[in-house]
Protein backbone atom coordinates (compact mmCIF):
# COMPACT_ATOMS: atom_id res chain seq x y z
CA UNK A 1 0.00 0.00 0.00
CA UNK A 2 2.83 2.81 0.41
CA UNK A 3 4.20 1.79 -3.04
CA UNK A 4 4.12 4.73 -5.83
CA UNK A 5 4.51 2.30 -8.68
CA UNK A 6 2.60 -0.03 -10.69
CA UNK A 7 3.67 -2.94 -12.96
CA UNK A 8 3.25 -0.37 -15.76
CA UNK A 9 5.90 2.05 -14.77
CA UNK A 10 8.62 -0.24 -14.98
CA UNK A 11 10.29 -0.61 -18.67
CA UNK A 12 13.40 -2.53 -19.04
CA UNK A 13 15.29 -4.67 -15.99
CA UNK A 14 17.54 -7.62 -16.33
CA UNK A 15 16.23 -9.70 -13.22
CA UNK A 16 13.88 -9.83 -10.27
CA UNK A 17 15.66 -11.82 -6.84
CA UNK A 18 12.87 -13.42 -5.39
CA UNK A 19 13.72 -14.29 -1.30
CA UNK A 20 10.34 -16.34 -0.66
CA UNK A 21 6.68 -16.98 -1.85
CA UNK A 22 4.70 -14.94 0.05
CA UNK A 23 2.01 -12.20 -1.36
CA UNK A 24 4.13 -9.76 -0.13
CA UNK A 25 7.22 -10.66 -1.83
CA UNK A 26 5.62 -12.09 -5.13
CA UNK A 27 3.48 -9.51 -5.51
CA UNK A 28 2.92 -8.23 -8.82
CA UNK A 29 5.97 -9.93 -10.20
CA UNK A 30 4.87 -11.92 -12.60
CA UNK A 31 3.18 -8.86 -14.42
CA UNK A 32 6.70 -7.01 -14.00
CA UNK A 33 8.68 -10.24 -15.24
CA UNK A 34 6.44 -10.71 -18.51
CA UNK A 35 6.39 -6.87 -19.11
CA UNK A 36 10.01 -6.19 -18.68
CA UNK A 37 11.41 -9.09 -19.41
CA UNK A 38 13.50 -9.53 -16.37
CA UNK A 39 15.07 -12.95 -15.59
CA UNK A 40 13.37 -14.56 -12.18
CA UNK A 41 16.31 -15.85 -10.05
CA UNK A 42 14.99 -17.75 -6.85
CA UNK A 43 14.88 -20.77 -5.32
CA UNK A 44 13.96 -24.56 -7.61
CA UNK A 45 10.41 -24.32 -6.54
CA UNK A 46 9.49 -20.28 -6.61
CA UNK A 47 11.39 -20.42 -10.38
CA UNK A 48 9.59 -23.53 -11.30
CA UNK A 49 6.31 -21.56 -10.49
CA UNK A 50 7.48 -18.14 -12.32
CA UNK A 51 8.10 -20.74 -15.35
CA UNK A 52 4.65 -22.24 -15.35
CA UNK A 53 3.06 -18.79 -15.18
CA UNK A 54 5.30 -17.68 -18.56
CA UNK A 55 8.26 -16.30 -16.82
CA UNK A 56 11.65 -16.67 -17.84
CA UNK A 57 13.64 -18.35 -14.43
CA UNK A 58 16.23 -19.46 -13.28
CA UNK A 59 16.53 -22.02 -10.48
CA UNK A 60 18.79 -21.81 -7.50
CA UNK A 61 19.25 -22.70 -3.71
CA UNK A 62 20.89 -21.86 -0.50
CA UNK A 63 24.44 -22.32 -0.47
CA UNK A 64 24.69 -22.17 -4.13
CA UNK A 65 26.01 -19.11 -6.31
CA UNK A 66 25.63 -18.04 -10.18
CA UNK A 67 27.00 -15.34 -11.93
CA UNK A 68 24.69 -13.71 -14.43
CA UNK A 69 25.53 -10.99 -16.94
CA UNK A 70 24.31 -8.55 -14.06
CA UNK A 71 26.38 -9.46 -11.16
CA UNK A 72 26.88 -12.47 -8.95
CA UNK A 73 24.15 -13.99 -6.88
CA UNK A 74 24.59 -15.59 -3.45
CA UNK A 75 21.86 -17.41 -1.83
CA UNK A 76 22.26 -17.95 2.48
CA UNK A 77 19.92 -19.21 5.08
CA UNK A 78 17.11 -17.49 6.42
CA UNK A 79 14.40 -18.35 9.55
CA UNK A 80 11.04 -17.79 7.92
CA UNK A 81 8.26 -19.68 5.69
CA UNK A 82 7.42 -20.05 2.00
CA UNK A 83 4.21 -20.74 0.22
CA UNK A 84 2.44 -19.21 -2.86
CA UNK A 85 -0.80 -17.32 -3.59
CA UNK A 86 -2.91 -20.80 -3.14
CA UNK A 87 -1.04 -21.89 -0.42
CA UNK A 88 1.30 -24.27 -2.03
CA UNK A 89 4.98 -24.85 -0.87
CA UNK A 90 7.52 -23.14 -2.41
CA UNK A 91 10.88 -24.05 -0.71
CA UNK A 92 12.68 -22.26 1.85
CA UNK A 93 13.06 -18.81 2.24
CA UNK A 94 16.49 -17.11 1.30
CA UNK A 95 18.80 -14.18 1.83
CA UNK A 96 20.89 -13.27 -0.87
CA UNK A 97 24.62 -11.51 -1.39
CA UNK A 98 24.35 -9.48 -4.39
CA UNK A 99 27.49 -8.42 -5.92
CA UNK A 100 27.43 -6.21 -8.98
CA UNK A 101 29.75 -3.39 -10.23
CA UNK A 102 32.75 -4.22 -7.38
CA UNK A 103 29.68 -3.60 -4.91
CA UNK A 104 28.01 -5.75 -1.96
CA UNK A 105 24.68 -6.08 -1.08
CA UNK A 106 22.77 -8.43 1.47
CA UNK A 107 19.23 -8.67 1.60
CA UNK A 108 18.39 -10.88 4.03
CA UNK A 109 14.99 -11.77 3.38
CA UNK A 110 12.28 -12.03 5.68
CA UNK A 111 14.59 -13.98 8.70
CA UNK A 112 14.29 -13.87 12.24
CA UNK A 113 17.79 -13.26 13.93
CA UNK A 114 20.44 -16.02 13.29
CA UNK A 115 23.89 -15.88 14.20
CA UNK A 116 25.41 -17.09 10.93
CA UNK A 117 25.45 -13.40 9.76
CA UNK A 118 28.59 -12.86 11.62
CA UNK A 119 29.88 -15.81 8.80
CA UNK A 120 27.87 -13.80 6.17
CA UNK A 121 29.91 -10.91 7.33
CA UNK A 122 33.00 -12.42 7.60
CA UNK A 123 32.84 -14.32 3.96
CA UNK A 124 31.40 -12.10 1.69
CA UNK A 125 32.15 -9.00 3.57
CA UNK A 126 33.05 -6.07 3.76
CA UNK A 127 29.16 -5.61 3.05
CA UNK A 128 28.72 -2.87 0.93
CA UNK A 129 24.86 -2.40 2.45
CA UNK A 130 22.81 -4.50 4.40
CA UNK A 131 19.10 -4.77 4.41
CA UNK A 132 17.55 -5.97 7.15
CA UNK A 133 13.45 -6.32 8.05
CA UNK A 134 12.41 -4.07 11.69
CA UNK A 135 9.14 -4.75 11.77
CA UNK A 136 8.56 -7.66 14.40
CA UNK A 137 5.64 -10.01 14.28
CA UNK A 138 6.62 -12.03 11.16
CA UNK A 139 10.75 -11.15 11.11
CA UNK A 140 13.17 -9.52 13.32
CA UNK A 141 12.31 -6.62 15.42
CA UNK A 142 13.94 -3.26 16.10
CA UNK A 143 16.64 -4.86 18.74
CA UNK A 144 16.91 -7.84 16.71
CA UNK A 145 18.29 -5.87 13.95
CA UNK A 146 20.14 -3.77 15.91
CA UNK A 147 22.13 -7.06 16.94
CA UNK A 148 22.14 -8.24 12.99
CA UNK A 149 24.03 -4.88 11.96
CA UNK A 150 26.97 -5.75 14.42
CA UNK A 151 27.03 -9.07 13.62
CA UNK A 152 27.30 -8.11 9.55
CA UNK A 153 29.28 -5.44 10.31
CA UNK A 154 28.20 -3.32 6.74
CA UNK A 155 29.25 -0.12 5.73
CA UNK A 156 25.35 0.67 5.76
CA UNK A 157 22.70 -0.84 6.96
CA UNK A 158 19.05 -0.08 5.68
CA UNK A 159 15.43 -0.92 7.61
CA UNK A 160 12.53 -2.89 5.79
CA UNK A 161 9.73 -4.97 5.85
CA UNK A 162 7.88 -2.39 8.55
CA UNK A 163 4.79 -0.02 8.17
CA UNK A 164 3.27 -1.97 5.38
CA UNK A 165 0.43 -3.47 7.54
CA UNK A 166 -0.61 -2.25 11.31
CA UNK A 167 0.96 -5.80 12.54
CA UNK A 168 4.95 -4.43 11.64
CA UNK A 169 4.39 -0.89 12.45
CA UNK A 170 8.14 0.22 13.48
CA UNK A 171 9.75 3.38 13.92
CA UNK A 172 12.91 2.98 11.40
CA UNK A 173 14.22 6.79 13.66
CA UNK A 174 14.05 4.36 16.77
CA UNK A 175 16.27 1.31 14.77
CA UNK A 176 18.35 4.31 13.24
CA UNK A 177 19.43 5.95 16.95
CA UNK A 178 20.22 2.10 18.41
CA UNK A 179 22.35 1.45 15.35
CA UNK A 180 23.91 4.74 15.72
CA UNK A 181 24.71 4.02 19.50
CA UNK A 182 26.35 0.75 18.58
CA UNK A 183 28.84 2.36 16.25
CA UNK A 184 26.99 1.46 13.14
CA UNK A 185 25.56 3.63 10.36
CA UNK A 186 22.10 3.39 9.02
CA UNK A 187 20.08 5.15 6.54
CA UNK A 188 16.32 4.99 6.20
CA UNK A 189 15.24 4.77 2.68
CA UNK A 190 11.42 5.34 1.83
CA UNK A 191 8.97 4.01 -0.43
CA UNK A 192 10.00 5.66 -3.85
CA UNK A 193 12.84 6.51 -2.52
CA UNK A 194 17.29 5.69 -3.56
CA UNK A 195 19.81 5.02 -1.64
CA UNK A 196 23.21 5.67 -4.01
CA UNK A 197 26.30 2.70 -2.65
CA UNK A 198 29.56 4.76 -3.29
Amino acid sequence: PLAEVTPDDFEKLDAIVITHGHGDHIGDAVAIAKKTGALVVSNFEIATWFGNNGCESHPMHIGGGHRFPFGHVKFTIAHHGSTGPEGEPLGNPMGVVLRMDGKKIYHAGDTGLFYDMKLIGEMYGPLDAALLPIGDNFTMGIDDAVKAVELLAPKVAIPMHYDTFDIIKADPAEWARKVESKGGRPSVVKPGGTYEIS
